[in-house]
C-alpha cells in the first residue's frame, strides 16, 4: 500500500488508487504524512483539522479522527504503517517505497548525485517528477495546510523543474525543453526563470524574433502586474539577442533543489556539445484523451526488455480514469477468461477496442491492463501503430520491435496493445500461426476503424465506444478539477460537459485549460467556453493538441472521396442520415455512409441508423466557412 499526496490525497496498491473524499480524517492524514517520521504537535494537528477557529472538543476530537484512520487502514489493508501516539502528539511513518513525497525528495537527492552525468540525472529527475499527479491536496479542505504546507511542496517541484530545463538545454535539446517550458511559463507567469530558459530555447532554435517577442510580453506583464522590471539576467539575454551574439554553451550550471534548500552545480557537470545528442519530443500528458496517460511506468513483467525505441514499451498508467465502468468490467473479464475460440491456424485476436478519434480508446485499453496485469506475468507491452505525424507503421517494423523487447519469455502469458491500429493489413501479420512452444500473448487492437474483416477472419470481441454519459462526465470533472472546485458549482459543471459533447477528449482538454486558471469561476467557463467552444478547446501552449487537430487528423486519413461525402453530410440537415430505404438512398449512399461509421466518424443514430456528433458537425461547418471567405477573397 503506499500513499499518495502529490496530487489528490489517495491510498494506492498497485493499480487500483482510492481517493478519499474531503473529511477531517483526511485533513489529519495529509497533516501527519506532510511530517512523516516527526512528531506532530497535538496543537498543529488540531489547527490542520479544524482551522484557526477550534471547537472546544478539539482534543476529544482529535482522538476520534485518529480512531477513524485506523479503521480506515484496516479496511484498506494497510500493514507496516500505523498512527502512533507520542508525548505531544502523533507520528506516522513511512518510507520512499510507501510515500509518493519521499519517493520524490529521494529520487531528487539521488540525481544531485549524479552531477558528472547529465543525462543520469536528467532521467531521475524525470522519474521524480512523474510521481506528481495532478492539483496538490486537492480534495482535502484545510486552510492551515494550503496556506502553510501547499506553496512549500509547489516550490520544491518547481526547482526540479527549472533543473530538467537547464539540464535539457545544457544537452542541446532545446526544442524538448519548449515543451515544459510553454506550460510551466503560462501557468507561473510571475516566475522569471522559466521565462528566461523559454527565451533563451528559443534564441538558441533559430528563433530570434519569438524570442523577442516572449521578452515583451513578460516585461509587460512584470509592469502591469507587479510593476517591477525584467531581472538583470533577463535584460542581459534580451541585449545578447539583440546583437545576435552566441550564447557559448549552455551547460547546465544552474542551481539545484533537495528538500528545498538550494544547493550549487560543482563545476566538473560540464555539459554535452549542442549537437551531441537528438531525442524526439515527448506529448504532454494533458492532451491524452479520456483520463490519458503521463509519464511512462513500468507495467510489470521482467520478461519485457526495455524498448530501444519509442513505438514500443511497457503499459503506461492513466491517472484520474474514470468512467467507462461496465466496458472495463467486461474488457478485463475477456482478457482473464479463457482464450477465445477461433481458426486452428491462427492466433485468435482478443479484444477490438474502436470508437471515434478521441473518444478513449486507448486510455480504457492501458487502464484495464494494469488492472489484469497480475494476469499476465510474462509482461505488457503498448505498440503504437501509427507514428507522431499520423503515418501508420508497418507490420514489418513493429513485428520486429515487438520481438526485441519480448526476446525474453517469462512464465505465462503476455499482453500486447496494438494501438491505433489504422485497417487490418497491419494486423494479420502480426498474428501468426499459432505456436506449440508456449502460451501466445493476449491481442488488445485499439482502432478507429470497425475492423469488420479482422474480426471475421481472427475472432475476437469488439467493444465500440461511444460518448460519456452525463455522470461519467461530472466524474471526470470532479477527478480532475477537483471535489471542491467543482461541487461549489455543480450546474455550471454540468453545462461545461454539454458543451463539450460529453467528448473525453474534449473534456481533457477542457480540464487541462482550468487547472491552468485555478481562479476563473466554472459558471465564468461556461460563458467563456460557449462563446467559441472549438477555438477554446486547445491547449494555447501546444496547438496540435485540440479537438479541431484531432478531427483535422482524423479527416485527412479519409479517402478523399469518403472526406467530400462526410462534408456533405455534415453540412446538411440530420435529415441525410435519414434511412430512406433501397429505392432512395439520397445525395450519399448507405454503402458510403456504412464506411464513414466504421471509420468512427458517424455514431449510431437517431433520427436514421447514425448521427454526426455535434462537435464534430460544427467543425466541419467552420472549416468550410473559412475555406469559402478564403476562395472569395483570391
Amino acid at each position: 500500500m503506499r500513499f499518495q499526496l502529490l496530487g489528490p490525497l489517495a491510498l494506492a496498491d498497485g493499480p487500483d488508487t482510492v481517493v478519499l473524499q474531503p473529511s477531517k480524517p483526511a485533513n489529519l492524514l495529509a497533516a501527519l504524512l506532510l511530517n512523516a517520521n516527526s512528531t506532530v504537535s497535538a496543537e498543529y494537528l488540531q489547527r490542520a483539522v479544524w482551522g484557526e477557529e477550534q471547537p472546544a472538543t478539539a482534543r476529544a476530537a482529535l482522538q476520534t479522527c485518529v480512531l477513524r484512520l485506523r479503521r480506515l487502514f484496516a479496511k484498506h489493508g494497510v500493514t507496516g504503517t500505523a498512527i502512533e501516539a507520542v508525548p505531544g502528539g502523533y507520528r506516522i511513518t513511512a518510507e520512499p517505497p510507501t510515500l509518493d513525497l519521499l519517493g520524490f525528495r529521494d529520487q531528487v537527492r539521488r540525481a544531485a548525485g549524479l552531477d558528472r552525468d547529465p543525462e543520469a540525472e536528467l532521467h531521475a529527475l524525470r522519474d521524480a517528477l512523474a510521481l506528481w499527479q495532478g492539483a496538490l491536496l486537492a480534495n482535502v479542505r484545510s486552510e492551515v495546510l494550503h496556506r502553510d504546507e501547499v506553496p512549500r511542496l509547489a516550490e520544491e517541484r518547481l526547482r526540479a523543474v527549472e533543473r530538467v530545463c537547464d539540464l535539457l538545454l545544457g544537452l542541446g535539446r532545446c526544442g524538448e525543453a519548449l515543451v515544459d517550458l510553454w506550460t510551466a511559463t503560462r501557468v507561473y507567469p510571475g516566475h522569471e526563470r522559466f521565462h528566461e530558459q523559454l527565451i533563451e530555447a528559443l534564441y538558441r532554435t533559430g528563433r530570434q524574433s519569438q524570442a523577442l517577442a516572449e521578452y515583451r510580453r513578460v516585461k509587460g506583464f512584470l509592469l502591469e502586474e507587479l510593476g517591477v522590471d525584467p531581472s538583470p539576467s533577463l535584460r542581459r539575454l534580451e541585449l545578447s539577442i539583440l546583437r545576435g551574439e552566441d550564447l557559448g554553451s549552455a551547460g547546465p550550471d544552474a542551481s539545484r533543489v533537495i528538500r528545498g534548500e538550494t544547493v550549487p552545480l560543482p563545476a566538473a557537470a560540464a555539459a554535452a556539445p549542442a549537437s551531441s545528442v537528438a531525442v524526439p519530443v515527448t506529448t504532454p500528458a494533458a492532451a491524452v484523451p479520456a483520463g490519458g496517460a503521463s509519464a511512462v511506468a513500468p507495467a510489470g513483467g521482467a520478461a519485457l526488455a526495455p524498448a530501444a525505441v519509442s513505438g514500443v514499451g511497457p503499459v503506461p498508467a492513466v491517472p484520474h480514469f474514470t468512467g467507462r465502468t461496465a466496458e472495463a468490467t467486461a474488457l478485463a473479464a475477456r482478457l482473464t477468461g479463457p482464450a477465445a475460440a477461433g481458426p486452428e491456424d491462427h492466433r485468435p485476436l482478443t479484444v477490438l477496442v474502436s470508437g471515434a478519434p478521441g473518444i478513449g480508446k486507448s486510455a480504457l485499453a492501458q487502464h484495464v491492463a494494469r488492472l489484469v496485469r497480475d494476469a499476465f506475468p510474462a509482461g505488457q507491452l503498448l505498440v503504437r501503430m501509427t507514428r507522431a505525424d499520423g503515418e501508420p507503421r508497418t507490420a514489418d517494423e513493429v513485428a520486429a520491435e515487438v520481438a526485441l523487447a519480448l526476446r525474453e519469455p517469462g512464465e505465462g502469458r503476455a499482453l500486447l496493445i496494438l494501438d491505433d491500429v489504422v485497417d487490418a493489413d497491419q494486423v494479420r501479420p502480426l498474428l501468426p500461426p499459432v505456436s506449440a512452444e508456449g502460451p501466445e500473448p493476449a491481442v488488445v487492437v485499439t482502432s478507429r476503424m470497425g475492423l469488420g474483416g479482422l474480426i471475421a477472419t481472427h475472432g475476437g470481441w469488439v467493444q465500440r465506444l461511444t460518448a460519456f454519459t452525463d455522470a461519467e462526465s461530472y466524474a471526470l470533472l470532479l477527478a480532475t478539477l477537483g471535489a471542491e472546485r467543482v461541487e461549489a458549482e455543480p450546474r455550471a459543471a454540468r453545462q461545461l460537459a454539454v458543451l463539450c459533447g460529453h467528448f473525453p477528449a474534449a473534456l481533457r482538454i477542457l480540464t487541462a485549460r482550468l487547472l491552468t486558471r485555478p481562479g476563473l469561476r466554472l459558471a465564468d467557463a461556461v460563458d467563456w467556453l460557449g462563446d467559441d467552444p472549438l477555438a477554446r478547446l486547445t491547449l494555447t501552449d501546444s496547438p496540435d493538441h485540440s479537438v479541431t487537430g484531432l478531427f483535422d487528423r482524423a479527416l485527412d486519413r479519409l479517402d478523399p472521396r469518403l472526406s467530400e461525402a462526410f462534408t456533405h453530410l455534415a453540412q446538411g440537415p440530420p435529415e441525410l442520415l435519414a434511412d430512406r430505404g433501397p429505392e432512395d438512398e439520397g445525395p450519399v449512399p448507405e454503402a458510403v455512409r456504412e464506411q464513414l461509421a466504421d471509420a468512427g466518424l458517424l455514431e449510431d443514430g437517431p433520427p436514421g441508423p447514425y448521427r454526426i456528433h455535434d462537435l464534430l458537425r460544427a467543425h466541419v461547418r467552420r472549416t468550410a466557412r473559412i475555406r469559402d471567405r478564403r476562395t472569395e477573397k483570391v
